[in-house]
């Protein structure tokens, strides 16, 4: 029974002539409040981002079942909280809760670094206030109950492969330069590497994770070693020569650091890779080719659009497959001017 019923029980048995005026309106137990079993975080730097986190915590509340009402977690840069106050407020008027994210300047000169230090801020705030973290990025549409993100006994991570191998080699591939220093770095034995599929291409690569949406347990400390990880590939110079030259080696270095993070804080008999239904990216193929279309929305239960619905070609919903009432939804939210 926890504290607040504890309390209403004995404010109930005073008034009630069961206990004297004088007992306390609260019955101490001595044990904390359990932790939750879910906190969503994501974290915004744009003013489109943050339409697209209302979005994403409507549809929580909308579809997300019985964890329709886990805590979410909004980060954004002190500075940018202060110059979008009033459209950060709409987020907070949906019950999420925004948050000042702190990152090391010295590392965002690599793009998308911030979200990495503002995961690792979540997973510390989250540790003993839920039993799971779900890290997602803020264009992601819940569909149904993500019952998938309470991670099974004996699983402290759950994870999606890359949509297409961006950066990675093939697993067969020889290692380039900067891949070989990256994985020097942060103390990678070939041993520890296992064959990933990108789900665009069914392309066989290295081990390399999807950012956009990773859930821990918070006492594994897996997004604050991503953190450190990140922090020590941006101090090489090596890494930074190459990717003072190479735009794609240095937009994804973030992304490199995860696999560290990971492989080194985790035995992969902790990893548990989710099925297609989580973080399915509908337009993929529009957007960016691949070799499987992704317009199925029937089995979906979080959904990624990449941008492309900020500014959607004409009539796109009919192009997909799935439950009317939930396209509908999709349209007409995302369509909204907040």
């Amino acid at each position: 029974m926890n504290n607040r019923l504890l309390s209403a029980l004995a404010v109930f048995m005073a008034t009630a002539g069961l206990l004297p005026a004088s007992a306390p309106a609260s019955i101490p137990t001595g044990k904390p409040e359990p932790p939750g079993p879910l906190v969503v975080t994501t974290f915004v730097e744009t003013a489109e981002e943050i339409h697209w986190a209302s979005v994403m915590v409507e549809s929580l509340r909308t579809f997300g079942g019985r964890l329709k009402d886990a805590p979410v977690w909004i980060y954004a840069s002190e500075g940018f909280r202060a110059a979008e106050s009033g459209r950060l407020a709409r987020l907070a008027s949906l019950g999420a809760e925004v948050r000042t994210g702190r990152a090391e300047e010295s590392v965002t000169w690599f793009p998308l670094a911030r979200k990495v230090f503002a995961a690792a801020q979540a997973e510390a705030e989250a540790a003993g206030k839920a039993v799971i973290l779900a890290r997602l990025d803020p264009d992601t549409i819940f569909l149904g109950e993500p019952e998938d993100f309470i991670l099974p006994g004996g699983k402290d991570l759950g994870y999606r492969p890359v949509f297409h191998r961006t950066i990675s080699p093939l697993y067969e591939e020889p290692l380039d330069v900067y891949w070989s220093r990256a994985y020097e770095l942060m103390g990678i034995r070939a041993s520890e590497v296992f064959p990933v599929v990108t789900p665009a291409d069914g392309d066989t690569i290295r081990a390399y994770f999807q950012a956009g949406c990773i859930v821990v347990r918070p006492e594994r400390g897996i997004m604050r070693k991503w953190e450190a990880m990140l922090a020590l590939l941006a101090a090489d110079p090596l890494i930074k020569e190459i990717c003072g030259t190479d735009s794609r080696k240095r937009l994804f270095t973030f992304q490199v650091a995860l696999v560290g993070a990971v492989l080194k804080g985790l035995p992969r008999t902790a990893l548990h890779a989710f099925p297609d239904r989580i973080n399915y990216p509908i337009f993929f193929k529009e957007i960016y080719g691949a070799k499987r279309d992704f317009l199925d929305l029937s089995r979906a239960v979080t959904v990624r659009y990449e941008g492309l619905l900020a500014n959607p070609p004409p009539d796109w919903d009919k192009k997909l497959a799935g439950p009317a009432d939930k396209i509908a939804w999709i349209r007409e939210h995302l369509a909204r001017q907040d």
